[in-house]
């Protein structure tokens, strides 16, 4: 049961364990359909590793044929002379880069692959979550911090797993096989190579600490100019209308200098990161270089050896140098992966029942009982509201704004959680029935009108996708928008633009009443729906309206009473309640708020408004 208050739990990492699970964690769960992939890429990695690390032993074992000769490591597997013995090296080099080149292709492959299918998925899985969420979400959310989630923030988590990932394994399995030659061939020199590592590692997770709170707040920046730019691109005409072009300008360098801050503090600690680990490497090398020296020549270790050594060091530590770009990365992508996570992780408060329900059976009956509901930080609107609708007729809403006209309309298709009581459509409780099944008896023109960047015949059949030509042009004939479509230039193929720009308000709105139209369903819903229409266009969409509303439920909300003149009935609403209620006859002989609603949108005296 969602809290009382309707307000939505924040998000969470908690698991069930009681603990904060971290973004890598987090990750991996996400990643368990993909564990199969997972282990052949790292595996691949692994193996290109080592005969990465190859060439390094080769030469070692090329100065020891020539200095050992016949007594050589090699004369032992067989290979007696000098130049049998570089005929030897000279296969296995072959063989070698041949094998390290294959398995290269084969590790980007999978890891680019795994990083495409991942960010596919996750977009998939983030964007379904989104889309089941409550409108008290978006209403707290910005769409451009969004966007960034869905767009940057995945495309930032499939960086990392196109590069990163396979950078770590290369690292890890460097020193585990370096480190034990090493030990193995020399553990007196080793020792010299293996001190600055802790000094390195120390490092890299202090950086790594520092790094952390930075790229949380690079992301977090982010969001925010994305935030503006979405913002700004939808109010372009506001925005040239009151000549504000300056000023937004400025707000949006003030949010881009944040920005770029932001990723100043960031890069100042990272940069800083590689200069001093080179240091930690040089000791070593010099290290090796002396000591190392020292031992071949007093014949302590052989030639080779000691050529193998000093090849094999800056191999051991000079990838060490990358795991600041690597943690970089890392964190960058960890960063990302806690705001993708988290939306996914974002509890819904309205899910549906497991009640199906056929369309076709649906009658239409519709009642609120004993309903109560309040917007998030907002006082009560509605406080046991009742209200009986019956299958079939047409009852029309008005009142002034703010009364609750329009949130009935969003309790009864389930965008808000109720606070208390409870809503039936032919008797069933609308929380037992599935959301997809209840949405789609219902047909809705809102009075916010958006329009799907695409064609005018697409818009109109967006609720029905398999509906034929001829049924979208006769939706649009009864939606009085048949003549306005084909002096179009392309007709019913035109593109209308983004939330059909192209078109004017009272286009739109006829459009967005053919797609309810086509839609066909029992319960029918017009909120405002002919506001931005001319008075021709009004009559001849009422008129168009008493064939629709036949055999079918409508709720008709309006504040032009001309709208529900015609309903079988009409309630006033005035600050979440019901003042009245009757006909349009009964209503204006009462002589009340809709009498008075009426006498001044007709222009008329008090008295004449009553003989009306």
């Amino acid at each position: 049961m969602p809290p009382a208050n309707g307000q939505a739990k924040p998000p969470t990492n908690v698991h069930a364990a009681g603990v904060t699970a971290s973004p890598l964690n987090r990750l991996i769960q996400h990643l368990r359909p993909y564990r199969r992939r997972v282990w052949l890429a790292a595996s691949c990695s692994v193996i290109n590793k080592v005969f990465d690390l190859a060439p390094p032993v080769l030469i070692g074992l090329a100065v020891d044929v020539v200095v050992e000769q016949d007594t050589s490591w090699l004369s032992r597997l067989g290979a007696t002379t000098v130049t049998s013995q570089l005929i030897t090296l000279a296969v296995l080099s072959f063989l070698v880069w041949t094998a390290e080149s294959l398995f290269e292709y084969l590790y980007g492959i999978l890891w680019r692959n795994l990083a495409q299918s991942t960010q596919h998925s996750l977009r998939l899985e983030a964007y379904d979550h989104l889309q089941k969420l409550e409108m008290d979400f978006f209403e707290r959310d910005s769409s451009g911090r969004l966007l960034t989630v869905l767009n940057d923030d995945i495309n930032q988590l499939e960086r990392f797993l196109d590069h990163g990932a396979n950078e770590l394994l290369h690292l890890i399995t460097t020193v585990l096989l370096v480190g034990g030659a090493m030990t193995v061939l020399a553990p007196q020199v080793a020792v010299f190579a293996f001190l600055p590592i802790p000094v390195i590692l120390w490092g890299s997770l202090r950086f790594q600490r520092q790094l952390a709170p930075r790229y949380r707040d690079v992301r977090q920046r982010a969001g925010d100019m994305a935030s503006r730019l979405t913002n700004n691109l939808g109010g372009m005409l506001t925005i040239k209308s009151f000549a504000r072009e300056s000023w937004e300008l400025e707000q949006l360098r003030r949010e881009s200098e944040a920005y770029r801050q932001s990723n100043r503090q960031a890069i100042r600690v990272s940069a800083a990161f590689i200069p001093l680990i080179r240091f930690a490497i040089l000791f070593a090398f010099l290290a090796i270089l002396l000591i190392g020296g020292l031992q071949a020549f007093n014949g302590v270790i052989a030639v080779g050896t000691y050529s193998f050594l000093v090849f094999i060091t800056q191999r051991l530590l000079w990838p060490l140098t990358t795991l600041g770009r690597t943690l970089n990365e890392y964190q960058r992508s960890m960063a990302s992966t806690n705001r993708v996570l988290d939306l996914i992780d974002t509890p819904v408060q309205i899910a549906g029942g497991d009640r199906r329900l056929n369309p076709r059976d649906i009658q239409g009956e519709i009642r609120y009982e004993a309903v109560c509901f309040a917007y998030r930080d907002r006082p009560e609107l509605l406080q046991n509201f009742n209200l009986s609708i019956a299958a079939g007729h047409t009852i029309g809403i008005v009142g002034a704004t703010g009364s609750g006209k329009s949130s009935l309309v969003k309790l009864l298709l389930r965008l808000y959680p109720l606070n208390q009581g409870r809503i039936l459509l032919d008797g069933i409780a609308i929380d037992q029935l599935q959301l997809g099944d209840l949405r789609r008896a219902i047909a809705l023109v809102s009075q916010d009108i958006y329009l799907f960047h695409g064609s005018v015949g697409d818009n109109i059949a967006y609720g029905a996708p398999d509906a034929s030509a001829s049924a979208v042009r006769e939706a649009a004939r009864q939606a009085e928008a048949l003549g306005f479509i084909e002096a179009l230039p392309q007709g019913f193929d035109t593109v209308v633009g983004e939330r059909g720009q192209r078109l004017s308000g009272g286009q739109r709105q006829r459009i967005a009443l053919a797609r309810a139209i086509l839609k066909d369903a029992p319960v029918l819903v017009l909120d405002e729906a002919t506001a931005a229409v001319d008075n021709d266009t009004e009559a001849a969409i009422q008129r168009s309206l008493m064939h629709i509303t036949e055999n079918r439920t409508t709720v008709v909300i309006a504040h032009r009473l001309s709208t529900v003149r015609h309903a079988d009935r009409i309630v006033v609403m005035d600050h979440g309640r019901i003042v009245e209620d009757g006909t349009h006859d009964q209503l204006l002989h009462q002589g009340g708020a809709y009498a008075d609603l009426w006498r001044v949108q007709a222009g008329l005296r008090r008295d004449e408004a009553l003989t009306l």
